[in-house]
């Protein structure tokens, strides 16, 4: 993501949320700075997954999956 506004984190947010009530998850990947700072400064770093690059995202998915195997 290069750039994003409040209309822009209202549907990641609300897109976020539907995606987690259908059992996803939503990863953003590899932010720009402008963004990340945004992301921050509103908190939601602190509800949203936000990885470096698609790698990270895809194993973070595996690990997640992983741990739902191991507690099912």
């Amino acid at each position: 993501m290069d750039f994003v506004d409040s209309s822009g984190l209202g549907e990641l947010v609300r897109t976020h949320a539907s995606v987690r009530s259908h059992g996803g998850q939503l990863k953003i990947v590899n932010p720009s700075k402008h963004v990340h700072d945004l992301l921050k400064m509103t908190k939601l770093d602190r509800v949203l997954d936000i990885e470096q690059d698609e790698a990270s995202a895809l194993n973070s998915f595996s690990g997640d999956q992983a741990s739902a195997q191991i507690a099912g």
